[in-house]
């Protein structure tokens, strides 16, 4: 079984792929330049080779699903069904002040994360399209959101 790290940007996805019962990294990597003109995805497997392959990606969604494809591809891959995936994490930029801690993502999660576009225009959009678009790709499994702004609620005020 494994754990999938999504951490979606305004232009890039960043992934992590690590085996649940031993924490091993199995593959690592980023889309980036998504919309844009010369997108790529660098992966870097289990014995630390990189590769690099340029592609076509217009935005979040698609770019989640062309690392679940990679990380399930039955010819290249470790992962061989999508049912290999025990959880999915998520890195967002911000809560507010509505959400302090980690938390299993649901209906209400993920419109705390809408609420709080405002706060961080960049990033929570495409935080948000990552987790909806691995709720697609990989339904059923579980996912946790980490919220950068979990880590500062505990700063004395004067800071």
């Amino acid at each position: 079984m494994y754990v999938l790290i999504i951490n979606a940007g305004s232009s890039s996805v960043k992934f992590t792929l690590f085996k649940k019962d031993d924490l091993k990294v199995v593959a690592d990597g980023i889309v980036e330049r998504i919309g844009l003109k010369g997108t790529k995805i660098l992966t870097k497997n289990a014995e630390g080779k990189w590769t690099s392959k340029e592609t076509r990606v217009a935005d979040t969604r698609q770019a989640v699903g062309l690392i679940a494809d990679l990380l399930t591809d039955k010819n290249g891959s470790d992962v061989q069904p999508r049912v290999d995936i025990a959880g999915i994490g998520h890195r967002v930029v911000h809560g507010g002040e509505m959400i302090n801690s980690s938390v299993l993502v649901d209906d209400r999660v993920k419109q705390l994360v809408k609420e709080c576009f405002e706060l961080a225009p960049l990033h929570n959009p495409p935080n948000l399209e990552g987790i909806e678009a691995c709720e697609d790709i990989f339904p059923g499994v579980p996912q946790v959101a980490v919220f950068d702004t979990a880590f500062h609620t505990t700063l004395p005020e004067y800071a």
